[in-house]
């Protein structure tokens, strides 16, 4: 294949750290031409220094400085802000944009590179959370590809390989069930952060963790498959799998389905992401039957986590609340991991935003970044009044 110039953003993070370790493996196939990171300016230094990317760009401003006075000397461009990010994505070098961000400021970064016409690897599912049907349109107008890095959506887009001409009868999300599986909700009033944390199969950001301890992670890939699957939300269903083989799978109008499966290695949609549609040689573990002699399966308890039933909910409405939800989430898991609400309550906080923020049935680009602000501003001033609670 020819030698990809790629872009990482959300470089120091779990996704981005693993993208560099397929990008190690495979020097002959990519070449890192932008690193990008938030906080991180430590690493985000160590990454330019073996990598030599023409551009880094450092997310916090206060730390511009640290980072242009350490990379000087290598004649490497440095930048700093969301601003400069989404202008950084159309240079006309780059081949493929990696969108690991976390959260919803991955949207802006997003639209400009699909603008720029640039090819997307996706594992920043918050952009098709808060707008998938604007950025699937201006996809669909630029005809650009949009390459799925989630486990569960990169299962999916494999199974569809070759049967893009068949019609899909529903699609099949696995979750684990995260560390509180089977758990009631007298459990969870009490539950740590630190509890939360302990995934049991992923090796995941902070964030991303919560999120799958909650559920809401499941929720949030549901709308994610409805937009790159051309899906509605009775098409997609949910079922927990806790030993996390098979990633997903799909049904077809005939009845047959198709699964993915294998160890769970982000590693691997990461490289079938970058590299589609060639399948690259990788020394990842590989799976053995006689290790897994038993694959069980579960409906999700969507009662006593009720992320999953708002997920739903929200995207059965459209317009801005998916916005809200992810706005509200965001809130509710720093607030959780600040030690500030308890499990429970991020639930709590995300279903009275999702009722008392203006919905709006058709919304722009402009309308979601002020959906996004006045949840926020809502979900604060809930917090500080202890409202909910």
């Amino acid at each position: 294949m020819q030698k990809r110039n790629i872009a990482i953003l959300g470089s120091t993070g779990s996704i981005g750290t693993q993208a560099l370790d397929v990008v190690r493996s495979h020097p002959e196939a990519f070449q890192v031409e932008v690193l990008s990171a938030q906080n991180n300016a430590a690493l985000l230094i160590e990454q330019a220094a073996e990598f030599k990317p023409n551009v880094v760009v450092i997310g916090n401003e206060d730390l511009f400085p640290t980072v242009q006075s350490a990379l000087e000397s290598l004649d490497i461009k440095v930048y700093c802000g969301i601003q400069a990010l989404a202008s950084v994505v159309q240079m006309e070098s780059i081949d493929l944009v990696l969108t690991s961000m976390v959260g919803y400021a991955g949207l802006l970064p997003t639209l400009k590179a699909i603008e720029a016409g640039k090819s997307i690897a996706l594992a920043n599912k918050e952009t098709l959370v808060v707008a998938g049907e604007l950025v699937t349109e201006a996809a669909r107008k630029k005809g650009i590809n949009i390459y799925p890095v989630d486990s569960e959506h990169s299962a999916i887009f494999q199974c569809l390989v070759g049967e893009f001409h068949n019609p899909i009868e529903k699609i099949i999300l696995t979750a684990s069930g995260g560390p509180f599986r089977g758990k009631d909700r007298e459990f969870l009033k009490t539950v740590t952060k630190a509890q939360a944390l302990k995934h049991p199969n992923w090796v995941m950001g902070a964030k991303i963790t919560i999120d799958s301890a909650s559920l809401m992670n499941k929720g949030l890939e549901v709308i994610e498959a409805k937009w790159l699957f051309g899906l509605e939300a009775p098409q997609i269903e949910v079922v927990v799998h806790p030993q996390s083989i098979i990633h997903s799978l799909v049904q077809f109008e005939d009845g047959s389905m198709k699964a993915q499966m294998g160890l769970p290695d982000m590693r691997l949609p990461i490289q079938f992401a970058l590299g589609y549609p060639n399948r690259m040689p990788s020394d990842f573990p590989r799976f053995n039957f006689m290790d897994y002699p038993t694959l069980s399966f579960e409906q999700p308890d969507a009662k006593t986590f009720r992320n999953l039933a708002l997920a739903y909910a929200a995207l059965e409405r459209g317009g801005n609340a998916c916005c809200i939800l992810n706005a509200a989430n965001e809130v509710a898991v720093a607030e959780f991991l600040n030690d500030r609400i308890g499990f429970l309550e991020m639930s709590d906080l995300i279903g009275e935003c999702l009722e008392r923020v203006s919905y709006q049935a058709n919304p722009s680009y402009e309308d979601y970044v002020q959906t996004d602000t006045e949840t926020r501003r809502l979900a604060a001033e809930l917090l500080k009044s202890h409202s909910l609670y």
